[in-house]
């Protein structure tokens, strides 16, 4: 397993857990975070049975944005150095999104700017009472300008109007109340969510949790054509005569648990 300087990876059974661990900078993003969160995502998408990946941080906040030294350097570049610069943060939200695996956010705390975006990749957020979430990027003389094709995605286009503009600081509540996260709990009930939801997805037939975030990926928001129908017709026939498919309508008839579920 490599050794990574920004990050924790733990391969539990199913599930890969990525730690975002430098808390005393608030688990900020540089050149270095976004190279090593992506190794570790396709690491975890390399590890046998690993079936969900788990994304959390370390301290007090879960991602606070850009580390302010790796936004000094910036400040120097050319605009063509900031062009090369600027695009490993979107090829690294790409990487999350593309990801084969579902990711669930873990947000134990305070989510800024760029950390917006990582939390607008994952396929399940849940967030503690406590974090506090902030587009803040215009108080610096910046946009949002990288994440925001996932931010838009996760909040709506009304909500991210108005916080694209403001950089308002708002809750958990507020963002759960906007769809940006799928649900709030206490801070000491965190865990026990996050593992209920992991309970779910590994209950379900592997290839076909794969296959929907793919089938979600593809479809959301495209207009309802005979081709779009087609395309949805030919991937459940695909599934049905799948292997997976088979054994989960067998199971299904039979009274009894699939293949893919622990006994």
């Amino acid at each position: 397993m490599t050794d990574f300087t920004t990050l924790e990876l733990q391969l539990d059974g199913a599930v890969a857990r990525i730690w975002l661990n430098r808390p005393e900078m608030r688990n900020a993003i540089d050149d270095v975070f976004i190279r090593e969160l992506g190794a570790a995502f396709a690491e975890a998408e390399a590890a046998p049975g690993v079936r969900a990946v788990v994304l959390g941080g370390r301290g007090p906040a879960f991602c606070a944005g850009a580390n302010l030294n790796w936004m000094k350097k910036a400040a120097e570049y050319t605009e063509a150095q900031n062009l090369q610069d600027a695009a490993g943060l979107p090829r690294m939200l790409r990487t999350l999104e593309q990801s084969r695996l579902p990711v669930v956010a873990r947000i134990q705390g305070d989510v800024y700017a760029g950390g917006m975006g990582l939390v607008a990749v994952c396929d399940v957020a849940i967030a503690a009472d406590t974090a506090n979430f902030c587009l803040s990027e215009v108080k610096i003389g910046l946009i949002p300008a990288t994440i925001s094709p996932y931010v838009i995605r996760a909040m709506g286009a009304r909500a991210a109007q108005r916080y694209f503009l403001t950089a308002e600081r708002f809750t958990a509540a507020e963002a759960h109340r906007i769809g940006f996260v799928h649900e709030v709990v206490a801070a000491d009930a965190l865990d026990a969510k996050v593992d209920e939801v992991l309970k779910h997805i590994t209950a379900a037939g592997p290839v076909a949790v794969q296959e929907s975030k793919r089938l979600w990926r593809d479809v959301a928001g495209q207009p309802i054509t005979e081709a779009l129908s087609q395309d949805t017709v030919g991937r459940i026939a695909a599934l049905r005569a799948s292997e997976e498919g088979r054994e989960g309508l067998r199971s299904f008839l039979e009274k009894r648990k699939p293949s893919w579920v622990a006994r």
